[in-house]
């Protein structure tokens, strides 16, 4: 494997255990790896100078619906709260097939890659006519990103009680056995495993409570992670009451659905007996502030969570609610909505960057990701801070402040798959353009 020094780096926010800040310092990269990390380091690789640079771990992504790029700004999910936007969505989501899930992964991929992004999870529930989660594995090998795919499912249908359409949901000895398979052929659990592989029934308005129970057990037999939505908003809470008696953070307990293995996506209205509950049982969440504000949800007490324990990330969520995957304009968003519900100070720049990135990791039991010390994975992102956003920023640091949008280069495992601002594994003009002829075939058959 090629070996890289990254020279010279204005300013480089390790993450690590230390939260050490390095002025003009060097990384050297090795076999996938982060060798060194000093001054005046040496090597027979490639040099990448980063100068007039703010050098950061890749950022990680912990909750995503890929296949949503494909249906962004829908007329009619534009306006709605979330059953209502779900409901108006999965009859567009029901035509798709392995095309879609494959291109649509890809856009979503390489958004996340161009802003810094190292390491995605993705949550797909559904697979309609023929679709697996094998063609948004393949994706992300093509392209080159850190992948922590899960199987997702919906098993009761509109005709039985739940929100989605009957056509979009699955036999529950089916969705077991999938999940199975994709555990057995993908997940990978060493140390700079490029796909892990979790398991994860939708939300509770859309599973079994038995299927929750036994993806809970499958899962720990596997030794695999858990992911499921909970408590998004006032109206998943009112759902929880009427059809459990009891608020998401019980419902969660009472199916195994609490510990280290297991994180959540939203938790936009917990209370602080759950909240509590989620940080002695060291519950990840997977905080999505702008999707968040999309569908109207609320602000995530994300201040409180952190204060208390609970291991928060990012997650840039579907781009049908969002509408857009840039990971650093996620951790902006984290930052100004801790502010504008607890002041100015509930939350510094630098703490969001690090939810970002360590937090995205260790939410994802990832402990060889998400920091620049020797012997961690080398996922690296490197922030142009000479142009026009960081112009006259006393502090180029501080990037969710004033900072670019997006990465110059990026490295995940020690391969560069963003170099100058362009994505350098995918020719992205022409999934661009696939992508675009798959979204006007859907509109034209509707």
């Amino acid at each position: 494997m090629k070996e890289y020094l990254i020279q010279d780096a204005d300013h480089l926010l390790t993450m690590d255990d230390a939260r050490q800040e390095l002025q003009g310092a060097d990384i050297l990269i090795r076999d996938g790896v982060i060798a060194q990390v000093g001054y005046g380091l040496e090597t027979s690789g490639e040099v990448i100078r980063a100068t007039g640079c703010v050098v950061t771990p890749g950022l990680v992504n912990t909750h995503h619906h890929l296949y949503q790029t494909l249906t962004r700004a829908v007329p009619g999910g534009q306006d709605a709260l979330l059953f209502g936007w779900l409901q108006t969505l999965y009859p567009i989501w029901a035509r798709f097939g392995p095309e879609e899930m494959r291109v649509s992964a890809m856009v979503g991929l390489a958004e996340l890659a161009l802003s810094g992004c190292s390491l995605s999870s993705d949550h797909l529930y559904l697979f309609p006519n023929g679709a697996r989660l094998d063609d948004t594995i393949e994706a992300a090998v093509e392209l080159g990103l850190r992948f922590h795919p899960t199987r997702g499912a919906m098993s009761i249908g509109e005709s039985a009680g739940g929100l989605p359409p009957d056509a979009l949901v699955e036999d529950e000895k089916y969705i077991i056995s999938d999940c199975i398979r994709v555990i057995d052929r993908f997940h990978d659990p060493r140390d700079g495993s490029m796909c892990r592989v979790g398991v994860a029934p939708c939300s509770p308005f859309s599973v079994s409570r038995d299927l929750m129970r036994e993806s809970a057990n499958l899962a720990r037999n596997q030794g695999v992670m858990m992911h499921t939505h909970l408590a998004e908003n006032a109206e998943d809470v009112a759902y929880s009451l009427e059809k459990f008696g009891c608020r998401p953070g019980q419902y969660a307990e009472d199916l195994g659905w609490t510990g280290p293995d297991v994180w959540h996506a939203h938790c936009v209205k917990l209370d602080g007996q759950e909240i509590e509950l989620f940080a002695k049982t060291r519950t990840g969440i997977a905080h999505c502030p702008c999707s968040n504000c999309r569908l109207g949800s609320g602000i995530a007490p994300v201040r409180e969570m952190r204060d208390r324990g609970v291991r928060v990330g990012l997650g840039v969520d579907g781009s049908a609610s969002n509408d857009s995957g840039n990971l650093i304009g996620e951790a902006r968003q984290a930052m100004l909505l801790q502010r504008v519900s607890r002041g100015a100070d509930a939350m510094s720049a630098r703490e969001a960057l690090e939810i970002a990135t360590r937090g995205g990791a260790e939410v994802l039991g990832r402990e060889d990701c998400g920091r620049i010390a020797p012997g961690k994975r080398a996922d690296i992102a490197i922030w142009d801070v000479s142009g026009i956003e960081s112009a006259g920023s006393w502090d180029p640091a501080a990037l969710v402040l004033a900072g670019p949008q997006k990465v110059r280069d990026l490295f995940v495992e020690g391969r560069q798959l963003v170099r100058d601002g362009h994505l350098i594994t995918l020719d992205l003009p022409q999934v661009i353009a696939q992508q675009t002829r798959l979204a006007r075939c859907l509109a034209e058959r509707l």
